[in-house]
């Protein structure tokens, strides 16, 4: 993360986006060569990254548990009258 560089509204970023914020973010802590105080803040910056990226996967997963169950719904017979 650049110092003349605003960080983005994570609310905003996509999956990917969020993802390689989050490498970054993790390989500045693991040099240690920042402040307490720029530590702290990339460790928070970080735990809201990783919460954007938690937030994108559990949407992919319901949204493909929605298709699995609409694939299912029309791979299944008619319950109506008549077929029991």
């Amino acid at each position: 993360m650049d110092a003349m560089t605003a960080p983005a509204d994570i609310s905003t970023l996509s999956y990917e986006q969020a993802r390689d914020e989050l490498v970054r973010v993790v390989s500045a802590l693991e040099q240690g060569s920042s402040t307490l105080e720029e530590s702290l803040a990339l460790w928070e910056r970080g735990e809201e990254l990783a919460s954007r990226c938690e937030e994108w996967l559990i949407g992919a997963k319901a949204r493909l548990d929605a298709a699995r169950a609409r694939q299912l719904d029309s791979a299944s017979p008619s319950t109506g009258p008549g077929t029991e």
